[in-house]
């Protein structure tokens, strides 16, 4: 009897530090959100560069097994991303700023390349996919502190090159968990459309992107070894993190959005710039742990 009590003791202080540690958790996930979203309408990027260094390093404490950490956490940025990009479009159509012609002829191409980015990205090894991470973010990050922008040269391309070249941002989103618009943006505005317009068609863009890439990682995770399995993940997308992540960035992104109206937000890209450069030294550092 008393070795029972003993275990039944024991049992309910871990059980308890585990409600503490869930709770925590959920805390510094709710924060993560509201900063990511705060971000994101501020300095009009996407979130998947900051989400995913950091939920490599939460969700080590939710019980994914080290080897499906980088996917899980690319996996669920990407899914926030279907959430927070319904207030951009909303914002953006209001502003007639969306250009839907461009989008139904981008999104067919978008939807097969983020499944196949998917399952490219589940099928690499951990080392590979944080490299790939670290090669975008440390190019998006140079790009951002030196403020480069293409130069308006020619004009969209016809049916077929818009639906390659949605398959080639849907490819490259779905591996590192981004929203396409590092892609998208650009190369409108290399195609002589103007930058509102490219902003407002990328954010329309990004559901689609969200959606056939968050489809990928649940086939492709479903069933994984060592996996949670419902009702904490659905392949490799880890719902509680999504459903803490997804809630405080919505309701920060406006209020990011309106600041930036009233600010000069260069200097803050600089400084944001140098941040993203510690983020890929952290992700490279976790490539090469994994090696």
């Amino acid at each position: 009897m008393p070795g029972a009590k003993l275990a039944a003791s024991l049992f309910a202080t871990q059980k308890q530090k585990n409600l503490e540690m869930t709770i925590e958790i959920a805390l510094a996930l709710l924060l993560l959100g509201s900063c990511t979203g705060f971000l994101a309408g501020l300095l009009g990027i996407g979130g998947g560069m900051i989400l995913t260094p950091f939920l490599t390093m939460m969700l080590v404490y939710t019980g994914v097994p080290e080897e499906h950490i980088v996917h899980v956490a690319i996996a669920t940025s990407l899914a926030t991303i279907m959430f927070t990009s319904l207030s951009s479009v909303r914002a953006h159509h209001k502003r007639g700023a969306v250009l839907w012609p461009v989008v139904w002829l981008i999104a067919p191409g978008i939807l097969v390349g983020a499944l196949v980015g998917a399952r490219i990205a589940s099928a690499l090894p951990t080392f590979w996919i944080s490299m790939v991470f670290v090669c975008f973010v440390g190019f998006s990050a140079c790009k951002m502190f030196m403020n480069s922008k293409p130069s308006p040269s020619r004009e969209l391309p016809g049916r077929a090159g818009l639906f390659g070249m949605g398959g080639l941002i849907g490819v490259i989103s779905a591996l590192v968990g981004a929203g396409g618009g590092f892609i998208s943006v650009p190369f409108m505005v290399w195609c002589n459309v103007r930058m509102q317009n490219a902003v407002g068609t990328s954010a329309a863009l990004g559901f689609p992107i969200a959606a056939a890439g968050t489809l990928g990682y649940v086939l492709s995770g479903w069933g994984s070894t060592g996996l949670p399995g419902l009702p904490m993940m659905a392949g490799y997308i880890h719902l509680p993190a999504l459903l803490c992540v997804s809630a405080a960035s919505v309701c920060t992104a406006p209020l990011g959005a309106k600041v930036a109206h009233s600010i000069n937000t260069k200097p803050l890209k600089k400084l944001f710039a140098c941040n993203l450069f510690v983020l890929a030294g952290y992700m490279l550092y976790r490539a090469v742990a994994s090696f």
